[in-house]
């Protein structure tokens, strides 16, 4: 069973779509439940019509894992997507990605702002994250 564990809000730059797929940089925030904040960059990689130029968009991620008490940098790592059956034992939709520490922590996006609304997430197929500290990056 997996507990929410806090948010992940992500920012994602902008730049060109290729009709196979793109993959984005972002530069992330993750807020605990007891308010705790560390700082992620990465990228974001997209699978479908993803044509055209993408306005910077922000992500918010709803994060859970087994335990309420993550390590520092526990998010850190490579996600990818999960089937719904795997995803509705976290109480999320199939959009869900699964990775960071022994692949134990979810990510379910929550809400998107942005030029694509939703179809952002929806076309999500992989994330990965470097963990960055407590202090945020210059």
């Amino acid at each position: 069973m997996k507990v929410k564990t806090g948010y992940l809000t992500c920012h994602e730059a902008s730049g060109w779509g290729f009709i196979i797929g793109s993959t984005h940089k972002i530069r992330c925030t993750y807020t605990s439940n007891n308010h705790h904040t560390e700082y992620y960059s990465g990228s974001i990689s997209k699978f479908g019509a993803d044509i055209g130029y993408l306005e910077s968009a922000v992500i918010l991620w709803a994060v859970a894992a087994p335990t309420t008490d993550l390590s520092a940098g526990a998010l850190a790592g490579s996600y990818g997507g999960v089937d719904a059956s795997v995803a509705l034992g976290v109480g999320a939709g199939a959009n869900v990605l699964v990775g960071g520490f022994q692949k134990s922590i979810a990510l379910q996006p929550i809400s998107v702002e942005g030029q694509n609304g939703l179809n952002v997430a929806a076309g999500i197929e992989g994330l990965s994250l470097k963990y960055e500290g407590s202090k945020r990056p210059q």
